[in-house]
C-alpha cells in the first residue's frame, strides 16, 4: 500500500537534486533534496545496540545518517557521550563530522542527570545544576534545545511532582535562554507519561516546550498528543514493527501525521526506532518510508 509512493517520492527528491545541484558536491545535493517535507531527523537512540557494541562510533553518528539514510538533521543522547560534556575538542569533532556531511545538529537527549520535578528542593537544585554543561554542550554544537525526563517516579505523589517540576523547568529553562536553548521535556516515564499532567506542568511552567513520542504515553496515544503538540519544540516519531504494507502495527502513522499538522507544528519529526528486530538500519529506513509515504499521501 505504501511501496509505490514511497518510490515515487525518493525517485523525485533525487530526480530534482541531480537537475538543479548537480555541480555541487554530494552532500549537499542531498541536502537540497529534502526541501519537501516531511523534516525528517533521526535520534541517536535508534542505534543504540550499534553504538553499545562498538560497532558505530559516535563521532561517526552524523556521517552514518547522510550517508546511509540520507537524512539532514540529527538528535544526540547524552548515554553515549556522557563524560563528554565539556571537552571541547570531542564537541568539536562532532560539530565538525555533522558540518562536513550537511547534518544539522538539532538537540541533545538528556537522562541521568537528576529529576527536575525531585520534590526536595536541594535535589532539584542539583539536577537543574547538572543540566548546565548540556545546555552548553548543546550550544556549542548548534542544537535548538536539550530533552528532558521529569517525574520518572510514578509513585511520588503527582500533584507535588508536578508543582516541583514547574519550578525545576523554570529555573533551567532561565538559565539556557541565553544560550538561545529550549528546555523540551518528553512522555517518557512515570507521571510525564500522563499527557494531561504533563500539558500542565508546561501551561504553569510557561517557557518549556514539549516532545511528543508517539509511544510513551499512558492511556490513548492520540489524545496525548493532541494536548502535547501544541508546545511541541520537537516531535518523536516512535516505531516497533511493520506489517507487509509497510504500515507500523501498533502505531496509525497516518492518523499521527494529521493531528501533526493540524496542530500547526512545521518542525523536525525524529525518527526513533525501538523495535526487536536487531537490524537497525533497517527499522530506520521503514520508518522514514513510512514517515514519506503517509505525507505523500496526506498531500494528494
Amino acid at each position: 500500500m505504501y511501496s509505490t509512493d514511497i518510490k515515487r517520492r525518493q525517485f523525485l527528491r533525487l530526480a530534482a537534486a541531480a537537475g538543479l545541484t548537480c555541480q555541487l558536491p554530494l552532500s549537499w545535493q542531498l541536502l537540497a533534496s529534502e526541501s519537501s517535507e516531511p523534516k525528517i531527523s533521526l535520534a541517536q537512540w535508534s542505534l543504540h545496540r550499534q553504538l553499545r557494541a562498538g560497532q558505530l562510533k559516535v563521532l561517526d553518528f552524523a556521517v552514518k545518517t547522510r550517508r546511509d539514510f540520507q537524512l539532514g538533521a540529527v538528535e544526540y543522547v547524552n548515554q553515549f557521550f556522557a563524560d563528554k560534556a565539556k571537552d571541547q575538542p570531542f564537541l568539536r569533532q562532532l560539530k565538525q563530522r555533522a558540518d562536513d556531511s550537511g547534518v544539522r545538529s538539532l538537540l541533545i537527549m538528556v537522562d541521568a542527570e537528576g529529576d527536575l520535578a525531585a520534590i526536595d528542593q536541594k535535589q532539584r537544585q542539583q539536577a537543574v545544576e547538572n543540566h548546565y554543561k548540556w545546555v552548553e554542550a548543546a550550544a556549542f554544537l548548534g542544537c535548538h534545545a536539550i530533552r528532558v525526563s521529569i517525574a520518572d517516579h510514578a509513585t511520588t505523589d503527582a500533584e507535588k511532582m508536578q508543582q516541583a517540576a514547574v519550578q525545576g523547568l523554570q529555573q533551567l529553562a532561565a538559565f539556557a535562554k541565553p544560550f538561545g536553548i529550549s528546555i523540551i521535556v518528553e512522555n517518557h516515564m512515570g507521571h510525564s507519561m500522563h499527557a494531561s499532567w504533563l500539558a500542565t506542568v508546561l501551561q504553569q511552567a510557561g517557557n518549556a516546550g514539549s516532545l511528543p513520542d508517539f509511544g510513551n504515553f499512558s492511556g490513548d496515544k492520540y489524545q496525548g498528543m493532541q494536548l502535547l503538540l501544541p508546545y511541541a519544540k520537537g516531535v518523536s516519531a516512535k516505531s516497533y514493527a511493520f506489517d507487509a504494507s509497510g504500515a507500523e502495527t501498533s502505531i496509525d502513522y497516518r492518523r499521527m501525521w494529521q493531528l501533526i499538522q493540524v496542530s500547526g507544528y512545521q518542525g523536525y519529526i525524529g525518527i526513533e526506532y525501538e523495535g526487536q528486530n536487531a537490524d537497525e538500519d533497517a527499522g530506520i529506513r521503514a520508518t522514514r518510508d513510512l514517515l514519506l509515504a503517509v505525507a505523500s499521501h496526506a498531500g494528494r
